[in-house]
């Protein structure tokens, strides 16, 4: 019987041997392999650290004693380790979400899946077990790469202010996020990966020492007393402790019984100890380690043996974006790139090969990314920043007060914009059209097929006196949708065929197929409709009240919040130009969207096309029906 399938819980672990413990590991990297390769999901991250995540459910006791992951894409062993084994729907409607989640399990403490802000919330949960005087652990679980944001050194300097409030800072260190980690930290952490820890150091010394008669233990007093420069020169891992915070390590991330030992004696320390986990992304499978871009960080459906996709689904948004930056950077030598560790995912690989010197890779740092662009900018460059939709709410303030208040020329490229589906709720790319509607003389286009992502990326660097915004949207792009026409700003996608049409409806960004679709089922039911795409949706164009004011009901569509997002702002510029018109907006609702399909999501919030007709015929059909009331009540009794 699989030791796997014994294990219903962390206390489950207590009974085994090392050596089974060895034979559970393999386990789990096979049951990762045959599981995530028939769903999708993140795999090499997890393989990457099977045996500390039994070091840790062994020497704390989950979930009185607090485990957090940053970020939760490491979490599936942890899944695994607390009862949750069926992986069957991982991330689809109804299964297992990607990340850590409450609703799941009372071991999963936060839902994280923004990096850098799991050393926040363990601050946190030590400062209310301290007042409450709780003996509970807080341990934390934070990627190297997560450690080259901001947040996490916020949260450090804090941490580190409280010599004797427990804590355990896990530093998962693989060398790399989605790609391998860069910038100072990056390379502070590989010299501490290349050298003897002090403690091992010490510890030898000491047992040599103590053995030692008369001089041996005033000569280790005195060694330890000179703790500080030797550890310098032994091993640099100072700059923790230049903080305050105990550091142990660095420990082989697979050695469980190594693991045990250092954990147990954090366990013990009773303040803030750093301890420091080398591990292998990728683990035990071959085909993850050969990948050189990011160790099989998150994968498709893939056959196990091989790591080959099953299906390619064709040209994407990304890749469509990454192709055409290449070619703005043959054309024009001032156009740099910036990527917050995401190289690949947001399509700048090939724009790196071809121009090594102008992308600049700042870690998961989104702050500090829009607030270099604004300097780039200023510098006489055009940066262009792409990043997922989700991760630009982190870099708000800089957009607003470092990028456009000083009128730099920055573009924004929004990758996995709406809804994405099944990453959950922090991954939905729904809020970009609703914070940025605040921000003065940003211009904003959702492009609606390949050929506007094109076109709308370039209009976009060539404006040099404010930020702009191209966003779009996960996954496969579909056929172009070619305009019938144009006015002002705004293509038009379909015409009413008469004088008197009756619906304006405003689509945004990928939606336009689907309100083509909408357009046809309202032609069926006889109402006549012009379909619109804004292509700049920020600032509304000027055309759109005196267009409007030709229409009977305006709508518009968005994969957005609802609440601030384009229909609002369309809403608005109606009232300003006096244009008094019902509207309608359709939308993303303002909650947090549960992990399922693209397309189940959209149902269940009613973003399709038979939806929003139906809603559409009734809102015309009650216009009429008030009409005619109010046409009959008008006419002149008769005899």
């Amino acid at each position: 019987m699989p030791l796997l399938t014994r294990i219903r819980g962390p206390r489950d672990l207590d009974r085994l041997s090392l050596e089974q413990l060895d034979q559970l590991a393999d386990e789990i990297r096979t049951f990762l392999v045959d599981a995530v390769s028939k769903t999708g999901g993140h795999l090499g991250p997890n393989l990457g650290v099977v045996e500390l995540t039994i070091a840790l459910h062994r020497v704390f006791e989950s979930p009185k004693d607090r485990i957090l992951w940053d970020t939760g894409h490491q979490s599936y062993v942890h899944k695994l380790l607390t009862g949750r084994q069926d992986f069957s729907k991982l991330k689809m409607k109804g299964g297992l979400s990607g990340y850590p989640s409450q609703a799941e399990s009372e071991h999963d403490v936060i839902e994280n899946s923004h990096a850098s802000t799991v050393l926040g919330w363990a601050d946190g949960l030590a400062k209310a077990n301290e007042v409450l005087e709780r003996d509970d652990h807080v341990v934390a679980v934070i990627g190297d790469g997560a450690l080259t944001g901001g947040m996490a050194w916020e949260a450090l300097n804090n941490i580190a202010d409280a010599k004797d409030r427990p804590l355990v800072i896990v530093v998962n260190d693989n060398e790399r996020s989605y790609a391998p980690t860069i910038g100072g930290l990056a390379n502070h952490l590989a010299t501490l990966r290349t050298t003897d820890g002090y403690e091992r150091f010490l510890a030898r010394g000491k047992d040599l020492l103590e053995r030692t008669p008369v001089v041996g233990k005033p000569l280790y007093e005195t060694l330890h007393g000179a703790k500080k420069g030797l550890k310098d020169f032994i091993a640099p891992q100072g700059m923790f402790e230049d903080l305050g915070l105990k550091y142990v390590g660095p420990i082989d991330g697979h050695d469980i019984e190594a693991l045990e030992s250092a954990l147990a004696r954090a366990k013990r320390f009773g303040g803030p100890v750093i301890v420091h986990c080398l591990t292998e992304k990728g683990r035990g499978y071959q085909p993850a380690l050969q990948d050189e871009a990011d160790r099989f960080h998150a994968v498709g459906r893939i056959h196990p043996d091989t790591g080959l996709p099953i299906a390619s689904s064709g040209a994407d948004w990304t890749s469509v974006f990454g192709e055409e930056m290449v070619k703005l950077g043959k054309e024009r030598k001032d156009v740099v790139a910036i990527t917050a560790a995401m190289l690949q995912p947001v399509g700048l690989d090939k724009f790196a090969k071809a121009f090594p010197s102008r992308v600049y890779d700042v870690g998961i740092a989104e702050q500090h990314a829009a607030v270099s662009a604004a300097g780039l900018a200023t510098g006489g460059l055009h940066p262009v920043f792409a990043v997922y939709a989700t991760f630009l709410n982190r870099a708000f303030d800089q957009v607003l007060m470092d990028v456009a208040l000083h009128k730099c020329g920055v573009t924004f490229v929004l990758d996995r914009a709406g809804v994405t589906g099944t990453d959950g709720a922090s991954h939905n790319g729904m809020w970009d059209m609703s914070i940025l509607q605040v921000v003065p003389g940003l211009r904003l286009a959702a492009p609606r097929d390949a050929d506007q992502v094109r076109a709308q990326l370039r209009e976009a660097v060539e404006v040099t006196d404010a930020p702009t915004v191209v966003r779009f949207s996960k996954g496969a792009v579909g056929p172009a949708v070619p305009a019938v026409g144009r006015i002002g700003g705004m293509d038009v996608l379909r015409e009413p065929g008469t004088d008197t049409p009756d619906v304006l409806l405003v689509s945004v960004g990928a939606l336009a197929p689907m309100c083509l679709e909408i357009a046809g089922l309202l032609d069926r039911q006889g109402i006549s409709t012009t379909v619109v795409d804004p292509r700049w949706v920020k600032p509304v164009d000027e055309a759109m009240a005196p267009l409007a004011e030709r229409h009977r009901v305006v709508v518009t569509v968005e994969d957005n919040s609802r609440v601030g997002g384009v229909g609002s702002a369309v809403a608005q510029a109606l009232r300003d130009a006096g244009v008094d018109v019902p509207l309608r907006d359709f939308g993303i609702p303002p909650r947090f969207l549960d992990h399922a399909s693209r397309k189940e999501v959209m149902a269940e919030i009613g973003l399709t096309a038979p939806d929003i007709a139906r809603q559409v015929t009734g809102l015309v059909s009650r216009f009429d029906g008030r009409f005619d009331q109010a046409h009959a009540s008008a006419e002149p009794a008769r005899d």
